[in-house]
Protein backbone atom coordinates (compact mmCIF):
# COMPACT_ATOMS: atom_id res chain seq x y z
CA UNK A 1 0.00 0.00 0.00
CA UNK A 2 1.16 3.55 -0.98
CA UNK A 3 -1.63 5.77 1.53
CA UNK A 4 -1.21 9.57 1.04
CA UNK A 5 -3.02 11.61 3.23
CA UNK A 6 -3.84 15.31 2.28
CA UNK A 7 -5.25 17.52 5.07
CA UNK A 8 -5.57 20.15 6.62
CA UNK A 9 -3.38 20.56 10.47
CA UNK A 10 -6.47 22.15 11.89
CA UNK A 11 -8.70 19.35 10.69
CA UNK A 12 -10.34 17.14 13.23
CA UNK A 13 -10.85 14.38 10.84
CA UNK A 14 -7.51 14.45 9.34
CA UNK A 15 -5.88 13.78 12.53
CA UNK A 16 -8.13 10.95 12.74
CA UNK A 17 -7.33 9.39 9.59
CA UNK A 18 -3.44 9.54 10.44
CA UNK A 19 -4.00 7.74 14.05
CA UNK A 20 -6.27 5.28 12.57
CA UNK A 21 -3.37 4.31 9.58
CA UNK A 22 -0.61 4.67 12.43
CA UNK A 23 -2.61 2.31 14.86
CA UNK A 24 -2.55 -0.32 12.10
CA UNK A 25 1.27 0.08 11.29
CA UNK A 26 0.44 1.04 8.04
CA UNK A 27 2.89 4.16 6.56
CA UNK A 28 1.75 6.98 4.86
CA UNK A 29 2.46 10.20 3.36
CA UNK A 30 1.24 13.36 5.48
CA UNK A 31 0.54 16.01 3.10
CA UNK A 32 -0.54 19.54 4.33
CA UNK A 33 -2.82 20.82 1.61
CA UNK A 34 -2.91 24.50 2.91
CA UNK A 35 0.58 25.28 2.26
CA UNK A 36 1.21 22.57 -0.31
CA UNK A 37 -1.42 21.97 -2.39
CA UNK A 38 -2.08 19.27 -4.69
CA UNK A 39 -0.77 19.05 -8.07
CA UNK A 40 -2.86 18.90 -11.03
CA UNK A 41 -2.27 15.02 -11.59
CA UNK A 42 -3.34 14.22 -7.69
CA UNK A 43 -6.41 16.48 -7.93
CA UNK A 44 -7.18 14.61 -10.88
CA UNK A 45 -6.77 11.29 -9.60
CA UNK A 46 -9.13 11.27 -6.68
CA UNK A 47 -11.64 13.62 -8.85
CA UNK A 48 -11.77 9.90 -11.14
CA UNK A 49 -12.46 8.28 -8.03
CA UNK A 50 -14.68 10.06 -5.57
CA UNK A 51 -16.43 12.85 -8.00
CA UNK A 52 -15.98 16.48 -8.28
CA UNK A 53 -19.15 17.42 -5.70
CA UNK A 54 -17.27 14.90 -2.97
CA UNK A 55 -14.20 16.96 -3.22
CA UNK A 56 -15.97 20.66 -2.15
CA UNK A 57 -15.81 21.15 1.22
CA UNK A 58 -19.45 22.72 2.27
CA UNK A 59 -18.47 24.19 6.17
CA UNK A 60 -16.09 26.46 4.07
CA UNK A 61 -16.94 30.30 3.81
CA UNK A 62 -16.17 30.07 -0.05
CA UNK A 63 -18.24 26.76 -1.21
CA UNK A 64 -21.15 28.59 -2.14
CA UNK A 65 -19.58 30.10 -4.91
CA UNK A 66 -18.56 27.28 -6.44
CA UNK A 67 -21.99 26.75 -7.03
CA UNK A 68 -22.07 29.81 -9.24
CA UNK A 69 -19.56 28.14 -11.77
CA UNK A 70 -21.40 26.76 -14.25
CA UNK A 71 -18.85 24.40 -16.04
CA UNK A 72 -17.13 21.28 -13.95
CA UNK A 73 -13.67 22.63 -15.27
CA UNK A 74 -14.21 26.09 -13.63
CA UNK A 75 -14.82 24.54 -10.49
CA UNK A 76 -12.01 22.11 -10.87
CA UNK A 77 -9.47 24.94 -11.41
CA UNK A 78 -11.00 26.82 -8.46
CA UNK A 79 -10.34 23.96 -5.99
CA UNK A 80 -6.85 23.78 -8.03
CA UNK A 81 -6.17 27.28 -7.18
CA UNK A 82 -7.61 27.37 -3.77
CA UNK A 83 -7.37 24.08 -1.12
CA UNK A 84 -8.97 25.71 1.45
CA UNK A 85 -12.07 24.83 -0.43
CA UNK A 86 -11.30 21.06 -0.35
CA UNK A 87 -12.73 18.49 1.97
CA UNK A 88 -10.67 16.98 4.29
CA UNK A 89 -8.87 14.20 4.60
CA UNK A 90 -8.20 13.27 0.88
CA UNK A 91 -6.66 9.84 1.45
CA UNK A 92 -4.97 8.02 -1.74
CA UNK A 93 -4.07 4.00 -2.25
CA UNK A 94 -2.85 4.47 -5.88
CA UNK A 95 -5.96 4.86 -7.93
CA UNK A 96 -8.20 3.98 -4.69
CA UNK A 97 -9.56 7.22 -2.90
CA UNK A 98 -12.11 8.70 -0.01
CA UNK A 99 -12.55 12.17 1.02
CA UNK A 100 -13.69 12.42 4.77
CA UNK A 101 -13.17 9.65 7.34
CA UNK A 102 -13.87 6.57 5.91
CA UNK A 103 -12.30 3.86 8.21
CA UNK A 104 -14.44 1.14 6.70
CA UNK A 105 -13.38 1.64 3.16
CA UNK A 106 -9.69 1.65 4.38
CA UNK A 107 -10.27 -1.17 5.61
CA UNK A 108 -10.62 -3.31 2.74
CA UNK A 109 -7.48 -2.04 1.53
CA UNK A 110 -5.46 -3.54 3.57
Amino acid sequence: MNIQIFGKSKCFDTKKAERWFKERRIKFQSVDILKFGLSKGELTSVKNAVGLEALIDPKSPDAPLLQYLAYDTDKFEKLLEEPKLLKTPIVRNGRQATVGYHPEIWEAWE
